[in-house]
């Protein structure tokens, strides 16, 4: 009887260099997959390789270095990453803030509006402060959603079981069968129509579970900003996920 070979584990990445450079690809193997493909991330500058089951690593080495002048041009275009740190700048509701270190007072994280230079204000040690902005993002955006929900719910007549705030990295928000609305934390960061439109678009889907012409027509109804808000989020969504 004929034994089977066993096909050595897939690395977790493959490395390639390209004019000085060298990237990090990160390997994925899916039976579904018909053919080679590379993919960059516009909101983390991830680069990830899937390979059909069939196909081997030395191939998908070789596809990834003939790539290796596409995946830099793709890098180039991926916004800077903000930390939070202080003296950093971030947008809150699209209003530039800067971080602002209080190392020797105690106090909640909060808002400075003085003009002309708006700041976030985190009392904390420094190995915290990170964290600190992040929270208070987080419970800023719950905030906000909070008040558009409440609205769209009475105009509807009818609301959520459940609202999640996430780090998440392919949808702005989602709606479950359930009934159960989830957003990204990083909408508090955009312009406050934003959210509000996002909110307007996943509150619709608790009556139209889908993106037919009715569910858009209630969109337009509900909410009058949807074009505004859909552009923005075309120009300068993906930029959203350099902060933190």
């Amino acid at each position: 009887m004929p034994i089977a070979l066993l096909r050595r584990p897939d690395p977790d990445h493959l490395e390639i260099g390209h004019d000085g450079e060298t990237f990090r690809i990160a390997v994925r193997r899916r039976p579904t997959a018909r053919r080679l493909t590379l993919r960059v991330s516009a909101a983390t500058g991830e680069v990830v390789i899937t390979l059909p089951q069939r196909t081997a690593i030395s191939t998908a080495q070789r596809f990834a270095t003939s790539h290796g002048g596409w995946i830099a041009a793709r890098l180039a275009r991926v916004p800077e990453r903000v930390t939070f740190a202080p003296d950093a700048v971030l947008p809150l509701r699209g209003v530039p803030h800067r971080i602002v270190h209080r190392a020797s007072s105690s106090g909640a994280t909060r808002v400075e509006p003085a003009s002309p230079d708006p700041a976030i204000s985190v009392s904390c040690g420094e190995a915290h402060v990170a964290r600190r902005v992040r929270d208070y993002l987080s419970l800023e955006a719950r905030r906000d959603l909070l008040v558009s929900v409440e609205r769209y719910t009475a105009a509807l007549g009818q609301g959520p079981k459940r609202i999640t705030v996430r780090d998440t990295r392919s949808r702005w928000g989602s709606c479950t069968a359930r009934g159960e609305l989830n957003f990204s934390w990083r909408l508090i960061l955009a312009p406050p129509l934003v959210l509000d439109y996002l909110v307007a678009h996943e509150m619709a889907h608790l009556r139209e579970m889908n993106h037919s012409n009715r569910f858009w027509t209630l969109v337009g109804d509900l909410c009058p900003n949807v074009d505004e808000a859909e552009a923005w989020l075309k120009r300068n969504g993906a930029a959203l996920h350099r902060y933190g």
